[in-house]
């Protein structure tokens, strides 16, 4: 008995932090069903930001929060879209769904938002182009982009740049593909760039450059913060498994 009341310690000493910051009751329900696990979500989730403050700790918050109900951000942008059925609205739904990889919900949104002066706005082409992207639409994605690079400076961003380097790849153009690969792995923060040029210069058979490209990769993802490592290590593993599946 005593046992199981020690048990609940933590999740009354964050119950009662729950209602005293005004936080969402669902926390309390998590706090019965998961005496142990539900409480220390909630410390990295809220109390540890609320201490600490700071990129990396929102960060964590943020992550914590996703892993606990991934769907919240989605829930509350679709119930925004229905109160306000703006080109904000839609764009927010559109990147919530992204999140959740429902990529055909997602370019369906970011269409939708391509009308009167938003058609030619860079955050929508550059949107609708990843989502088509992500459903294997390089053409379209490539026809989205050209219509971002004639607006001027915005489709020379280092963001753009990739979405270029993987409509080039996805059409077989990998001579064009190259510069906007690299051009993007140099300046984009994160290891998305990095880890898809080396996993590209594999699959172009380019092994030597391929393997030099990993050792960059591995040497950056060891400065990560090992708190945020998760998507980092994603995109390490698409070019170690990459570069393991091409000849010596």
């Amino acid at each position: 008995m005593i046992v199981l009341l020690l048990s609940y310690l933590p999740s009354l000493v964050c119950g009662i932090h729950v209602v005293r910051t005004g936080r969402e009751m669902f926390w309390l329900w998590l706090f019965i069903i998961g005496p142990l696990i539900a409480p220390a979500f909630y410390l990295f989730a809220v109390i540890v930001p609320e201490m600490l403050g700071g990129r990396t700790a929102r960060t964590l918050g943020r992550a914590a929060r996703q892993a606990i109900d991934p769907e919240r951000d989605y829930r509350a942008a679709k119930a925004a879209l229905e109160d306000a059925p703006t080109v904000g609205a839609r764009m927010r739904l559109a990147r919530a769904a992204e999140a959740l990889n429902k990529w055909s919900e997602a370019e369906a949104l970011w269409r939708d938002s391509a009308v009167g002066q938003f058609a030619e706005d860079p955050a929508v082409l550059l949107g609708h182009a990843l989502a088509l992207l992500e459903l294997d639409r390089h053409a379209d994605a490539l026809a989205r982009l050209e219509a971002l690079e004639k607006l001027g400076s915005e489709g020379h961003t280092p963001a753009a740049a990739l979405a270029f380097a993987r409509a080039y790849e996805g059409l077989g153009r990998y001579d064009e593909a190259d510069g906007p690969y690299r051009y993007a792995a140099d300046r984009l923060p994160g290891l998305e760039a990095a880890g898809r040029y080396v996993a590209f210069l594999a699959k172009a058979g380019r092994g030597e450059d391929a393997r030099l490209g990993l050792a960059e990769v591995e040497r950056r993802y060891a400065k990560i913060n090992p708190a945020l490592r998760a998507e980092a290590r994603l995109w390490r593993d698409l070019a170690a498994n990459a570069v393991a599946q091409t000849p010596a």
